[in-house]
């Protein structure tokens, strides 16, 4: 039952990556245009509006291209998906000031991303003698990161 209660927050962990990935796409790409969104007067802590839309566009194509590792059970996936979204907390907290209840719930999204890619591991009741993962309902996810 933990196996699967493993391979499920993984999936979840994935399918929140490529939400978020989409939403740093839009947002970046709101940014970068210098929609009515951000009408505002707002003083970031460097950079433009325009800075943060390339950084958001960045870190969300780079979420959706680590979403796609991790569905294809690779484990570039793992460690860029934790990486992007290390990254992708950081900067919503950077962008507090701009949109704080929208910073937040991208950093908390962030956050519970990393806890479910780094806390999946395969279980050694699902390998067989060969080292392959069994069943074709299993995610590979790769390896766990050295501690």
């Amino acid at each position: 039952m933990d196996e699967n209660k493993g391979v499920v927050r993984a999936m979840f962990a994935v399918v929140l990556l490529i939400l978020a990935g989409v939403m740093n796409i839009v947002y970046g790409l709101a940014a970068i245009d210098g929609a009515a969104y951000f009408n505002h007067p707002t003083h970031f802590l460097f950079g433009t509006l325009q800075t943060w839309g390339w950084i958001a566009l960045v870190v969300g194509v780079l979420e959706l291209a680590a979403a796609g590792s991790l569905f294809a059970g690779q484990a570039f996936g793992r460690y860029v998906g934790i990486a992007v979204g290390a990254c992708a907390a950081v900067s919503a907290l950077l962008d507090i000031q701009a949109a704080p209840l929208w910073s937040l719930a991208v950093f908390a999204l962030s956050i519970w991303i990393i806890h479910g890619i780094a806390t999946y591991h395969e279980s050694e009741r699902t390998r067989s003698k060969t080292g392959s993962a069994a069943g074709s309902t299993t995610l590979l996810i790769g390896p766990r990161p050295p501690m």
